[in-house]
């Protein structure tokens, strides 16, 4: 009455599934952890420990993308956290090479997570010119306003409901804004 072989079978793709979903739980808080040392050592102007963090993050990234597959796990929040914190990180040691914000076409991922990477990207980028203006480096601290303030523009262009990323987007403008007083200060007192 009872097929066991249909049963076995949707047992064993449930176990499977399960044991994917572990190693791309596990593989994500790799990424994360690797983003945030790219990110540390590139604020500290450590492009050499960035590289080799970078490095390993894209090795960690490769195998995500390949355990998550065209699974569901793919648009999991795990995946997905990992995803915007690699082109954060990506995007933010790009920067501070002194080039371009690497683009969806080249990183190749859904491009709701690659903007969702980008929209956190303004946070470090406030950290970044707040600790120039400190150490008297008043241009850098321009020019990353600057490039704030062309993102928020391009993404202005965007309809952008509610969630998460219009969260995110958000959260951009008051990021520019403290560009924007930083700027001002500066500006105030004959620093540029």
């Amino acid at each position: 009455m009872i097929d066991k072989k249909d049963l076995e079978n949707i047992k064993q793709n449930i176990d499977a599934h399960e044991n994917r979903r572990s190693n791309v739980i596990q593989i994500s808080r790799d990424v994360v952890k690797l983003s945030k040392r790219v990110i540390y050592a590139a604020h500290r102007n450590d492009l050499k420990s960035s590289a080799s963090a970078v490095a390993e993050m894209k090795k960690q990234m490769s195998s995500l993308k390949s355990t998550a597959g065209n699974t569901k796990l793919a648009f999991s929040g795990s995946y997905k956290v990992a995803v915007q914190e690699f082109v954060e990180a990506i995007c933010f040691y790009e920067l501070m090479r002194g080039r371009k914000i690497p683009t969806n076409a080249t990183l190749k991922f859904d491009p709701e997570f690659y903007l969702m990477g980008i929209t956190d990207l303004t946070g470090e980028l406030v950290r970044k010119a707040i600790n120039s203006a400190i150490k008297g480096d008043y241009q850098t601290s321009v020019k990353l306003k600057e490039l704030v303030s062309d993102l928020y523009d391009e993404l202005l262009l965007f309809d952008f409901a509610g969630g998460e990323l219009r969260k995110k987007f958000d959260s951009i403008k008051y990021d520019l804004k403290k560009l924007d007083d930083l700027v001002l200060n500066l500006k105030l007192s004959n620093k540029i």
